[in-house]
């Protein structure tokens, strides 16, 4: 499994990110914009996962950690 590298804050924003994507999808795919709703739902999806798993890809490609020694 991979290094936790995403915690505190972030984690947190990442988590609250994904639920406001998750309203916007669904907003956007009852008034029929398809584009926009599949957008939001794969960045919630994406922010989701992160805050879950506390792993970021990107973070660690950069050589990011808001961990914090949890």
């Amino acid at each position: 499994m991979a290094e936790k590298n995403v915690g505190g804050i972030d984690r947190t924003g990442r988590a609250l990110l994904a639920v406001v994507l998750t309203v916007v999808a669904v907003a956007t795919l009852r008034e029929g914009n398809r584009t926009t709703g599949l957008l939001a739902g794969v960045g919630a999806l994406a922010f989701g996962f992160n805050a879950t798993t506390c792993f970021c890809g990107l973070n660690a490609a950069l050589g990011v950690d808001t961990t914090d020694d949890e």
